[in-house]
């Protein structure tokens, strides 16, 4: 009777705390939202100090936090760092491109210079060196306009070398602002649990928005990110480990996309791209191609863009093609949305397992990770992307039946967006 009770009281503790727990959840979301505020404009600030005054800043850093997760501020993409170049006027002009790159025109001069034909006494002897001299001054130019026009392409390569150069120098200047901010900044945030983290990194939740396939394979795609536990955090604070031993458990990825395609990843895209298809998908479906990028030492990513319904050609509502069904009001749509997806995260990975042993590329400290942009359904409560990733090795062992299905399902990582 005594054990029953206790049991009892257990219940109604764990409850109340429970209910306790709920409550400062909820009156503390503007707390959150002020200390990320304020956390966004220390790290901008960080930052800007980092560079010169010759820098230009269209800095915008946004954050946003997921419980279980942590906080992850995300710096603009394409424009993390615009520094001023010295190098001397090539004489060229340079039209950007909306990836970040472009192209040089070069402009060349011609040089004439004037020979000093002598009149003759003689008609035939004035035409003769007439056609001499002409002949010695187009060879002249055609000399002269070559070593500029050689000249100025040698410097423009050495410009955009530089260029090149000055991008992984602010690339670095951004990891060691982002360093800085989580020894001297991160306790700022102050309701995160010891397991949740603080990420910086230059990658955002509209990564489809910049990845436009082919077109990415011929600029050069710095991918940052550094990411801090909050126990850590807090160990650094209260003098347990030294700063040298907390940078040292920062998790740091400085990386570069590989411009040479890989036939297998494209392989893989295409599979997906196609199995995804409403016709073959029983959940959710894609109307774009999978597009890849391949990052040096880290692994492969897929970004892919995933639909559930079509608006009914006749505007009776919507059609969910991939369950056969047509002219949903938007209730029965959201509801059938929120029962899809359950079932596309668990098949989704499945899928990737399945699939991903005809990668060949990868080395087995690498990942393959999917990146998705979940359909739209406002109050649903479902994220609005999804990221899943696998080291190579899993898919290896998968493979050769070193271990089961249900175990390399669960060696997945899994990062959500904002829930919608």
């Amino acid at each position: 009777m005594k054990s029953v009770a206790r049991k009892v009281m257990m219940m109604a503790c764990v409850a109340l705390a429970t209910a306790s727990l709920w409550a400062q959840g909820k009156l503390n979301e503007d707390r959150m939202q002020r200390d990320i505020e304020v956390a966004e404009n220390i790290l901008s600030t960080l930052l800007k100090q980092q560079f010169d005054k010759r820098s230009f800043f269209p800095m915008e850093v946004k954050g946003n936090y997921r419980p279980g997760y942590g906080v992850t501020f995300q710096i603009p993409v394409d424009n993390v760092f615009i520094m001023w170049d010295e190098t001397p006027n090539l004489a060229s002009t340079f039209y950007p491109d909306s990836r970040g790159g472009g192209v040089y025109e070069f402009e060349t001069p011609v040089i004439i210079r004037n020979g000093n034909s002598e009149r003759a006494a003689e008609e035939e002897v004035a035409k003769a060196r007439a056609n001499a001299d002409r002949l010695r001054n187009d060879q002249a130019r055609k000399n002269d306009v070559n070593v500029k026009g050689q000249a100025r392409i040698s410097a423009a390569r050495a410009r955009i070398q530089n260029q090149d150069s000055l991008r992984d120098q602010s690339t670095l200047k951004m990891v060691d602002a982002a360093k800085q901010f989580l020894a001297d900044y991160g306790d700022l945030i102050t309701q995160l649990a010891p397991s949740e983290r603080i990420i910086i990194t230059n990658r955002n939740d509209e990564n489809q928005f910049w990845w436009n396939g082919v077109n990415m394979q011929n600029r050069r795609n710095p991918y940052v990110s550094v990411e801090g536990l909050k126990s850590d955090i807090a160990q650094l604070r209260q003098g347990k480990i030294t700063r040298e031993q907390f940078m040292n458990k920062l998790k740091v990825v400085n990386t570069e996309g590989e411009n040479e395609l890989q036939p297998d990843l494209e392989l893989l895209s295409s599979i997906f791209n196609r199995l995804y298809r409403s016709d073959l998908s029983k959940t959710f479906f894609t109307q774009e191609n999978t597009y890849y990028e391949r990052l040096k030492d880290f692994g492969a990513i897929y970004y892919m863009q995933v639909y559930s319904t079509n608006a009914d050609v006749y505007g009776d509502g919507f059609d969910m093609p991939t369950l056969g069904l047509r002219g949903l009001d938007p209730e029965t749509r959201d509801k059938k949305v929120k029962e899809l997806y359950p079932q596309f995260a668990r098949t989704i990975k499945e899928d990737i397992l399945e699939y991903g042993k005809t990668v060949k590329s990868l080395k087995d400290d690498e990942s393959l990770i999917f990146n998705i942009k979940l359909t739209r359904c406002k109050g649903c409560d479902i994220p609005s992307w999804v990221e899943y990733a696998i080291k190579y090795s899993v898919l290896k062992d998968y493979n050769n039946g070193k271990i089961s299905r249900d175990v390399a399902l669960e060696k997945f990582s899994e990062k959500k967006g904002p829930m919608q």
